[in-house]
């Protein structure tokens, strides 16, 4: 009778198992940590992890599961990576990516599956009009939105002739796309660089020449530092504006130091945004990581922050029509203010014009020196049939 028991005991539990592990939700997150694009990568986990760190754990209310993937920049691993979350470990969310050519690999796989794709910072145009879907979702913004405002910049200062330079790959095209849209004066010239590239010295000189005074550029990580000392020992930073979108961040600042101070970039964020919720998140980010959190970091933390507020709402992962559409809802505080989704669910944001600044105790930041868009909303989701 004793044997019979302990069988059925351990039959029972062995039933209540997977009852046991629904309760547990599951997020795998996928981004760059090797290399110096690495830094990218590490602001989203340390953002997203101090969100969980606020939640004690629990997003959503839930006992929650953290999978963190390394994708190398290398799009057959970042696509046997997502395979595995979404077919071996059943995840219920993936985040990801950094890297846009990194959002297109593990896209598809994912999507496939049925389950809810968000981008931290990965923001193309290729998933924002005709190809959007129900169940993808960008908490940072389309790309081309922060070359826009840099357009409008270079239009409203009138800059009269302005060179261009990106690398070739998706972010790289929508840049150029986004700040020619609302740039009225000449290009001086358009140049693509390889991904990763390290010697600027012939683009460079090619900007001596092209009789441009401002600067357009999106280089970032690794690529952005490198470009900003060549940029500024070439003594054309004293001659020509400056315009970025990546290129001298919270991320590139600390290798680039006094070299890109008073420099301009454009996005949706800065650690000296006036409000309550970003002054609280950047002393808690500092006092745990000992570093200035950039946007890869406050859009990975409102990822977390959004992921809570839908699981929360739907009563979990188990009805996912209804977790969609309190993702879709976008009720929680966003650390930027006012934030919502669009029909395609990219959002819909204020915009402000950066400047790079040295702060007392000796680091670096980009800071607000004005608002350029208000409520700004990308320009494919008309394209979007959902």
């Amino acid at each position: 009778m004793k044997k019979l028991l302990i069988g059925a005991t351990a039959a029972l539990a062995l039933l209540a198992a997977p009852a046991l592990a629904k309760d547990t939700l599951k997020i795998g997150m996928i981004v760059t940590l090797s290399g110096p694009p690495g830094a990218l990568g590490n602001q989203a986990r340390d953002g997203f992890k101090l969100a969980m760190d606020k939640l004690d754990g629990k997003i959503g209310g839930m006992e929650t599961e953290f999978i963190l993937e390394d994708d190398e920049l290398k799009a057959d691993v970042a696509q046997s990576k997502a395979k595995a979350l979404v077919e071996k470990e059943e995840v219920d969310f993936v985040v990801g990516t950094i890297f846009s050519n990194m959002l297109a690999a593990i896209y598809k796989p994912v999507i496939k599956s049925d389950t809810f794709l968000i981008s931290p910072n990965a923001g193309p145009s290729t998933f924002a009009g005709k190809n959007c879907h129900p169940n993808f979702f960008v908490t940072s913004y389309q790309n081309n939105q922060n070359f826009e405002v840099l357009g409008k910049i270079a239009t409203d200062k009138k800059y009269k002739k302005v060179f261009m330079l990106a690398p070739n790959y998706q972010a790289g095209k929508d840049s150029m796309a986004g700040f020619k849209q609302n740039y009225k004066g000449d290009i001086a010239d358009e140049v693509y660089t390889p991904l990763g590239h390290k010697d600027f010295s012939a683009e460079i000189a090619r900007m001596s020449e092209s009789g441009a005074d401002a600067l357009f550029i999106f280089m970032p990580g690794g690529m952005g530092v490198r470009f900003v000392k060549q940029f500024r020992a070439s003594g054309l930073a004293d001659k020509m504006a400056f315009l970025s979108a990546f290129t001298v961040d919270e991320t590139t600042l600390p290798g680039q130091k006094d070299d890109a101070v008073g420099m301009n970039g454009a996005t949706n964020w800065a650690p000296d945004l006036d409000n309550d919720q970003t002054k609280a998140f950047v002393a808690a980010f500092e006092k745990e990581y000992g570093y200035i959190p950039g946007g890869y970091a406050m859009q990975a933390y409102d990822t977390a922050m959004l992921i809570n507020s839908a699981v929360k709402k739907a009563g979990g992962v188990k009805d996912q029509d209804a977790v969609r559409e309190a993702l879709a809802a976008a009720d929680f505080e966003s650390l930027r203010g006012d934030f919502s989704f669009n029909n395609n669910n990219y959002p819909i944001q204020d915009f402000y014009l950066l400047e790079v600044v040295k702060r007392d105790d000796g680091k670096f930041h980009t800071s607000i020196v004005e608002q350029v868009y208000d409520d700004y909303a990308d320009s494919y989701a008309a394209e979007c049939k959902l």
